[in-house]
């Protein structure tokens, strides 16, 4: 649920009541990720979705159900061949879904919003709920604020064996949420591995990740736009303070005049900040290369001709730049689209930035036997430039690729 944290956080505030049905699990091929929710509030009006329009009627009641009952409910959702008009997924997959309601009152309330609260306002969050398991457990909650974390919904018992399942939920959550990672974990009743299993689905929130742009030529406007509407926090950087201004990057988030290798040495930067070098000029690429290249980011991505590739990799060795970190320049940019404007070659840089971090191979799908949606794969910036701090407040993840949808 907290991919519409937001929304949901606003509804909080304004004391309503509302059932929220999250995709705890999916199997085979399925529009939505674990993670995704549709809520439902009292007047009936819904926001998210967990589907894509499938199954959406079905789970929209079962949302008004948990908001009349208060019973948490798990329901399955696939494809019927006996019944082509029942509630289904056409795609041929199937979800599991988890739907809570959030009354005034319910236990579970406060922890939910303290999840959303955190998500909305851009601070790395973990929420943990138990999805199977003893009829007792089902429905409660921890959530992890940054390397804080909240009692675990509805305990009332202070025994050991409780206390320990509280612990291990918490250090669960931790773990997900310094992974950047949204799915299921598995903890004993009682704390103990080797107690009455009881799965939890923990979903992970963290800040948007970063795309810097170097160079503020045309096609640096058209990049900054494509990678807003993806989700990115964008920065543009150029040392020349006539192209570098507000009015011709709008959509950025920040602008800054410096030189960009000067500026790269000091930037904050994890194992999601994407780079792209737009300047195709030697004396800012290749001083800003040699700083990237050696840093524990997720994709380092440049602009030119085949020929000024050729040159700036002689270039780049020359000042000791090794094969192996010249393994990890996108160049030139892109996927091969055939694109000629500014628009068209964003939307080239963006295409290969997604296919880097999701696993993607670019290819066509007709025809293809790949499959539609890929498992996130590891970043590998961080285990080529070194090792990323570990702690949740520098976010320096280095098995992530990002949930999620850019920041939720």
């Amino acid at each position: 649920m907290l991919d519409i944290a937001a929304e949901l956080h606003r509804w909080t505030l304004e004391g309503r009541d509302f059932a929220v049905a999250t995709v705890v699990r999916v199997a085979g091929s399925a529009p939505r990720q674990p993670g995704a929710a549709l809520a439902v509030d009292r007047a009936g009006e819904a926001v998210g979705s967990v589907s894509g329009g499938c199954v959406e009627g079905a789970v929209y009641e079962l949302c008004r159900q948990a908001l009349d009952d208060g019973i948490t409910v798990r329901e399955r959702f696939g494809y019927s061949d006996e019944d082509a008009f029942a509630a289904g997924l056409t795609c041929g997959g199937t979800i599991e879904v988890l739907v809570t309601p959030v009354r005034a009152g319910d236990a579970v309330r406060p922890v939910v919003a303290a999840a959303l609260a955190a998500a909305a306002a851009g601070r790395p969050a973990a929420l943990a709920r138990v999805t199977h398991g003893p009829d007792e457990l089902i429905g409660r909650a921890v959530v992890v604020d940054g390397g804080s974390s909240s009692a675990l919904s509805g305990n009332e018992d202070d025994s050991t064996s409780a206390l320990g399942f509280e612990q291990s939920a918490v250090a669960e959550a931790r773990a997900m949420l310094a992974a950047g990672r949204t799915g299921t974990v598995t903890v004993g009743a009682d704390g103990s591995r080797c107690g009455r299993a009881v799965t939890l689905f923990v979903e992970s929130s963290v800040p948007p990740p970063r795309l810097i742009v170097f160079g503020a030529v045309d096609f640096a406007s058209a990049l900054t736009r494509a990678a807003a509407f993806l989700g990115y926090r964008v920065t543009v950087c150029d040392a020349r303070p006539v192209f570098a201004t507000a009015a011709r990057f709008p959509e950025a988030d920040e602008i800054v005049v410096d030189w960009p290798h000067r500026y790269l040495a000091t930037a904050e930067v994890d194992a999601r900040t994407v780079l792209c070098v737009l300047t195709h000029d030697p004396k800012f690429d290749v001083p800003l290369l040699k700083t990237a290249l050696r840093l524990p980011v997720g994709y380092v991505g440049a602009m030119g001709s085949r020929r000024t590739h050729r040159d700036r990799e002689a270039a780049l060795r020359e000042e000791g730049v090794t094969a192996g970190e010249l393994g990890r320049l996108h160049s030139p940019i892109g996927l091969d689209l055939g694109a000629r404007t500014p628009e068209e070659t964003a939307l080239s840089i963006m295409a290969e930035i997604v296919a880097e971090r999701h696993g993607g191979t670019g290819a066509r799908l007709t025809g293809a036997h790949t499959p539609i949606h890929h498992e996130p794969v590891p970043s590998t910036g961080a285990a080529l430039a070194g090792t990323a701090p570990a702690d949740l407040a520098s976010l320096d993840i280095a098995a992530m690729n990002a949930l999620s949808a850019p920041g939720g």
